[in-house]
């Protein structure tokens, strides 16, 4: 079955139709585990959606998140409501003809593959971030979206959060005035030891649990001995096969009001270089600590750390330091916002408005309401795929700077190595056999 993998044929090859306003857009979620429930969740409270299909490998998940949408409508609707379609296998549920959308929430090796799937079957997608494992997938994932204009909504759900585009809004119009240095900095995976089952991450090989398809789990990954650790949400977060761990999986967010601030959506730095930390036993060997100094080619410097090595620069103006964030500076003072509040020098800044004829960037309040009037009007989201594909650049070549342990030169142009065939190589991976792009 795998042999033909991700060799949908496309169900439709138009620029999609506009919905009728009373017409809802069809769901399909396909992972729904932790995030993926909780991606489930916020698409509930929209009238404008119905999801209609869940798909994941594990039998309880897909059992859990029916039954929590089947709950969900029969309350609202007051009778009873069956019928939410459980799929083990994405490409069954991305051949159903009346799915709209996906809302993908898997495992990061997944989400391009899927994602691409997806696009050739015809259907609208949000994809939770990081985008791929590779720059070369993210490449393909873009030129695909492109070509059969489908809607596509990235899961970096700060856009549709007032402080950052008013941070950001304040950059792009001069308010800090010539913006010279960004900082972003985001958790690291030492934030997250207390969780795990043994320090590092299980590789003792463990029997599967009953109604688990770990090899569908896998996919176009490797293939390696199934762990207590390794299918968690910590051993697709931190192990390399399935992803780049917190460097491009809570990096993105910091980075991508980076690039929006810094109105580089359609590029990104032109230089990579810095220093990480990477674990030498165990299952987590996913850079756990950095600091990478990023330069633009309009100057602009970007610093882009771990939380640990940000704390006391951030500290050294910041007067209340969180675990995440993004900071402007600029000649004139700066902005840094973050998910618990917005903060300047001078103050005076924050009491300022951006007027109708100066730049405004896109209003979103609700990330997944944003998608789904998308979908219907056939508009771009406030994340969409160029950016999306930009920001996770950033973080690919910070990983590759850190793991080659030398400055790496970037032509956005391009978007290839220069002079250097080593790092070069490393904007590829190779997928399992069976599996292709």
């Amino acid at each position: 079955m795998a042999g033909a993998a991700l060799l949908l044929p496309p169900a439709a090859f138009s620029r999609g139709a506009t919905f009728p306003a009373n017409e809802r857009v069809n769901l399909g979620h396909i992972g729904v585990g932790g995030r993926g429930m909780s991606l489930l969740n916020s698409f509930l409270q929209l009238d404008g959606s119905q999801s209609v299909a869940v798909c994941d490998p594990f039998l309880s998940r897909r059992e859990q998140s029916a039954a929590r949408i089947e709950s969900f409508y029969s309350t609202k609707k007051g009778s009873s409501f069956r019928g939410v379609r459980r799929f083990h296998d994405f490409r069954e549920l991305l051949l159903q003809p009346d799915i709209d959308a996906v809302v993908i929430a898997t495992p990061d090796h997944w989400h391009v593959p899927i994602a691409l799937a997806a696009v050739r079957a015809g259907k609208d997608l949000y994809v939770e971030k990081p985008l791929g494992v590779s720059v070369a997938e993210n490449r393909f994932l873009r030129r695909a979206i492109l070509d059969y204009g489908r809607v596509f909504q990235y899961g970096t759900q700060q856009r549709s959060g007032r402080d950052f585009r008013f941070a950001c809004e304040l950059v792009r119009n001069g308010r800090i005035g010539e913006l010279f240095s960004i900082h972003a900095w985001c958790p690291e995976i030492a934030t997250q030891e207390v969780y795990f089952h043994e320090p590092g991450g299980s590789m003792t090989p463990s029997v599967t649990p009953p109604g688990f398809d770990y090899d569908l789990w896998l996919g176009p990954a490797p293939w390696s001995p199934y762990t207590k650790d390794r299918c968690t949400c910590y051993g697709s977060y931190h192990h390399y096969d399935n992803s780049l761990g917190f460097i491009a999986g809570w990096g993105a967010h910091p980075l991508d009001i980076a690039q929006w601030g810094n109105d580089s959506d359609e590029t990104a730095p032109i230089s990579y270089q810095g220093s990480g930390e990477i674990a030498s036993t165990g299952l987590y060997n996913t850079i756990s600590a950095w600091d990478v100094n990023c330069i633009y080619a309009n100057g602009v410097e970007l610093r882009f750390m771990s939380q640990a090595w940000a704390r006391s620069l951030v500290e050294s103006y910041h007067p209340n330091f969180n675990n995440h964030g993004t900071t402007f500076l600029g000649s004139e003072g700066w902005v840094s916002v973050d998910r618990s509040g917005i903060w300047a020098r001078p103050e005076s800044l924050l009491a300022e408005r951006v007027q109708p004829d100066q730049v405004r960037l896109t209003e979103s309040t609700n990330h997944y309401q944003n998608f789904i009037s998308a979908v219907r009007t056939r508009h771009q989201t406030v994340s969409p795929i160029k950016a999306a594909v930009q920001s996770d650049i950033i973080c690919q070549l910070a990983d590759i700077a850190v793991r080659k342990q030398r400055p790496i030169r970037w032509d956005p142009e391009n978007e290839t190595v220069i002079n250097d065939a080593g790092a070069e190589r490393m904007l590829r991976r190779s997928m399992r056999a069976a599996w292709v792009l």
